[in-house]
């Protein structure tokens, strides 16, 4: 059986409330990611959370590091695929 997965979910809720949880305004994220090489203004963040931003990988990445999150999984969570 082929399941089909959405292509236009939103994982923003899920970044707010870890951005939150790591005690970080957008502004301090934005200089965070800046400082590992990606160019991201806290307009985008604030996109990304609101979900009208798409996210590159090499972010997500980044803000893994950046929450402290254990696994990937964390930005999925309670989201249905």
């Amino acid at each position: 059986m082929i399941m089909k997965i959405k292509q236009d979910i939103s994982i923003g809720d899920n970044l707010r409330t870890l951005r939150k949880k790591a005690g970080l305004s957008q502004e301090e994220v934005a200089v965070k990611l800046q400082v590992l090489g990606q160019s991201i203004s806290r307009e985008i963040i604030s996109q990304m959370e609101c979900g009208k931003h798409s996210i590159r990988i090499s972010v997500l990445l980044a803000m893994k590091e950046i929450y402290k999150v254990k696994s990937m999984d964390d930005f999925f969570d309670g989201l249905s695929l």
